[in-house]
């Protein structure tokens, strides 16, 4: 086997742990880097392949919801006002993320390479979903919030059960916890969920919100990482990033629908406590 054949496979494995875990709130970004490192992928020192290859999964979800994203763009066109509010909604939601990260790439592309990041965005973010799914105290103190056979639910009255009924307020809640998520570690899918739980948007609602905010975020982050380092890519590197991409395409495409399914009859307790015992796991990897 040569060289090149296995940077191909290791760039696959990648490609479908990315698939795996974008949309599931453990960061797909601390796994690829934490893999990459175990595997020794030759990833380059801007880390445009595990960027890039996030695209394909998000290339999933429009697939997957592309029926509903032609009613949104017709909808937007032709002046329906609840297409026009979601569009807009999505656009709150996109522009903190967008503005802070054109801002501060430089910095936050600096901590993709310290582990000890991973450790501590891993466990807190474990902490803050635990919190979330469970403190009843959050629940009595917060009029969008009752508690049902011990698990913090949404009041049917005060909470946005449907993308439709999200406000600009909300959107912009879950906008600013993208800008968190940018932070190697804390996870964009489950800092956006987590944000517009918190805002009083229902848990199977905020993840396909955050399905939808990840279109053109994650578009527009694979667009400014091509147009700032595609030129240093040579050929081998532009292959490994195709077969990442088409296999974080397919793997995604498994995934999507089975979260969803997931989050209408579960908490996010489980993935809380596997990101705490990834991150002690890390811990331990980094001091042995």
């Amino acid at each position: 086997m040569t060289d090149y054949t296995l940077y191909l496979i290791k760039a696959a494995i990648l490609g479908l742990i990315e698939g795996f875990t974008e949309f599931i709130p453990v960061s797909s970004t601390a796994h690829l880097l934490l893999l990459g490192e175990w595997i020794s992928f030759p990833s380059d020192s801007n880390k445009v392949f595990e960027v890039v290859i996030q695209f394909g999964s998000i290339m999933a979800v429009i697939w997957l919801f592309r029926a509903r994203i032609w009613q949104l763009i017709k909808g937007t066109f032709s002046g329906d006002r609840t297409e026009m509010m979601f569009t807009r909604n999505l656009i709150i939601a996109f522009l903190p993320a967008a503005i802070i990260g054109a801002l501060t790439i430089k910095y936050i592309k600096a901590l993709f390479h310290n582990p000890l990041v991973f450790v501590f965005t891993l466990v807190i973010g474990g902490l803050i979903m635990l919190w979330v799914e469970r403190k009843p105290a959050y629940a009595k103190q917060h009029p969008n919030y009752k508690v049902e056979d011990g698990v913090t639910a949404t009041s049917e009255k005060a909470t946005a059960y449907s993308l439709e009924e999200i406000t600009w307020k909300q959107a912009l809640v879950v906008g600013f916890a993208q800008c968190i998520a940018m932070v190697p570690g804390t996870s964009r899918s489950g800092a956006t969920i987590v944000g517009g739980m918190l805002a009083g948007v229902h848990r199977k609602t905020a993840t396909e919100f955050s399905f939808f905010l990840a279109m053109p975020t994650m578009m527009a982050a694979t667009v400014y990482d091509l147009y700032r380092n595609g030129a240093s890519l040579n050929v081998e590197q532009g292959w490994g990033i195709a077969v990442g991409f088409v296999l974080a395409f397919f793997s995604a495409l498994f995934l999507v629908k089975a979260v969803l399914r997931f989050v209408s009859r579960h908490t996010y307790r489980p993935f809380a406590w596997y990101r705490i015992a990834l991150g002690a796991v890390v811990l331990l990897w980094l001091y042995a």
